[in-house]
């Protein structure tokens, strides 16, 4: 196996295991809602997961290790691209907070923090900030 087979391939485990740590988020009330499954597609497809893995994840998410990230920046980069997918798919309201709260305390973040967190991403992302202001801007709000 070469090295870029190798890199490759844990690669498309990374992101295998990272979809299913987000649909293992959005079981957690037992069912995906046409929201979070409109909003599971596409990260399919950003992430590049077959329409067959995509099945055997949706079958069998538990399997897959959660592996949310470990520092405080890597959680705020991956908040920042889901805050701005939830907002690119346009799922309005309830639906739209209910959904990035659940993906707030899948990577990690303090639950009792998760609606302020919630509220202070959406707003960022619609202001279309880059990652270096969202990241300072999240920072501040916990100084």
């Amino acid at each position: 196996m070469s090295f870029s087979e190798l890199f490759e391939s844990g690669f498309k485990k990374r992101n295998e295991d990272h979809f299913a740590a987000i649909v293992r988020v959005a079981m957690s009330d037992g069912i995906i809602n046409e929201a979070e499954k409109t909003f599971l597609d596409r990260l399919a497809t950003r992430l590049d997961i077959t329409e067959a893995d995509y099945k055997e994840i949706l079958k069998d998410y538990q399997s897959h290790p959660i592996n949310p990230p470990t520092s405080y920046d890597s959680r705020l980069e991956r908040l920042y691209d889901l805050a701005r997918m939830v907002w690119a798919d346009h799922i309005e309201g309830e639906d739209q907070i209910r959904l990035l709260e659940k993906l707030c305390i899948g990577l990690g973040f303090n639950q009792e923090n998760v609606k302020y967190i919630t509220d202070k991403a959406l707003n960022l992302v619609h202001l279309e900030v880059d990652l270096d202001e969202f990241t300072e801007k999240m920072k501040l709000m916990n100084q």
